[in-house]
C-alpha cells in the first residue's frame, strides 16, 4: 500500500507512474479516491499518469493531529514526494477547495486546473451571501444521495447510486471541525491574478454548486472556460463519466 508520511498524518495514494502526463485528482467530501474509478482507465488510455489520494481523514488516510491543516499543504508534500515539477490538477466538490487554493499558492506548478461541481472554498462576502441563500439549510439537510446525486441519475441507474453510496459511507467523512481548510482566505479579486488555464464543469441539476454560482467566480478567472451537463447533479464525473472524461481530456490536450 503506497503511503506518505506528512505532518502528523499518513496519506494513502495511488500512482499509475510511467511516462504519461501527470494529473492529480482530489475527491469530494462524499467519497475517497475510489470515487475516481471511472476516470483512471480512460485517462490512462489517453496518455495520462493518474495520481489519486485519500484526503486527510478520509478513506485510508489517517491523521493524528487536532489541527488538520490545509489540503494544499498535503498536496504539495505529495507532488514533491513524487517529483512532479508540473502537472494538471482536478478537484471535485470539496476537493475543488484544495485545488483552487493550491493553484493560487503555486500556479507555477500547474499546467491546467479543472474544478468540477464545486463551491471552491471562496470566502468573499459577495459570494458567500449568494451561496448561503441558494444552498440553504433545507438543502444541506437532505439525505446524502438526494443532496448530491442528480434525479435523472437516480432514475436511470439505481445500482450506480448504491455503488456511490457504498464508497461515500466507507470513506468515513470526518466532522466539519476535523476537515482540512484552505490555506488562503480566498477572495474574488485574488482570482484575477490566476493565469493557469482553467476548466469549470457544472451540473445543471446540482443543488450544492449550481452553474450560476460557479459563474460568479468564473468571471474573475481570465482563462476560465465552463461546460455544463444539463441533467447532472453534484457528482458529475460519476453520473456522466464518458461525457465528463471527454470534456476534461479534450481540455487537457488543448
Amino acid at each position: 500500500m503506497p503511503e506518505l508520511n506528512v505532518r502528523e498524518a499518513i496519506l494513502y495514494f495511488e500512482d499509475a507512474a510511467g511516462g504519461g502526463r501527470p494529473v492529480v485528482f482530489m475527491h469530494p467530501a462524499s467519497g475517497s479516491s475510489a470515487a475516481w474509478r471511472f476516470q483512471l482507465q480512460p485517462f490512462g488510455a489517453a496518455g495520462y499518469r493518474c495520481i489519486t489520494y485519500d484526503l486527510r481523514g478520509w478513506g485510508r488516510s489517517r491523521s493524528t493531529s487536532a489541527d488538520p491543516g490545509a489540503m494544499s499543504d498535503d498536496l504539495l508534500a505529495l507532488v514533491d514526494h513524487l517529483r512532479l515539477d508540473r502537472f494538471s490538477l482536478v478537484g471535485a466538490a470539496y476537493g475543488g477547495f484544495g485545488a483552487l487554493d493550491f493553484a493560487l499558492r503555486f500556479p507555477e506548478r500547474l499546467q491546467a486546473l479543472v474544478l468540477s461541481g464545486t463551491q471552491a472554498g471562496i470566502a468573499d462576502p459577495a459570494y458567500t451571501a449568494v451561496r448561503e441563500r441558494v444552498v440553504a439549510a433545507p438543502i444541506r439537510a437532505l439525505p446524502l444521495d438526494f443532496r448530491e446525486v442528480g434525479p435523472s441519475y437516480r432514475t436511470r441507474d439505481p445500482e450506480g447510486v448504491q455503488q456511490w453510496l457504498e464508497i461515500a459511507h466507507a470513506a468515513g467523512e470526518p466532522p466539519p471541525s476535523a476537515r482540512q481548510r484552505t490555506h488562503l482566505r480566498i477572495m474574488l479579486p485574488m482570482l484575477e491574478a490566476l493565469r493557469v488555464p482553467t476548466l469549470l464543469v457544472g451540473g445543471g441539476a446540482d443543488l450544492l454548486a449550481p452553474p450560476e454560482l460557479m459563474r460568479i467566480f468564473q468571471a474573475h478567472i481570465a482563462e476560465a472556460k465552463m461546460v455544463v451537463f444539463g441533467e447532472a447533479g453534484h457528482c458529475i464525473h460519476w453520473e456522466q463519466p464518458e461525457a465528463w472524461n471527454r470534456e476534461v481530456t479534450q481540455f487537457l490536450n488543448r
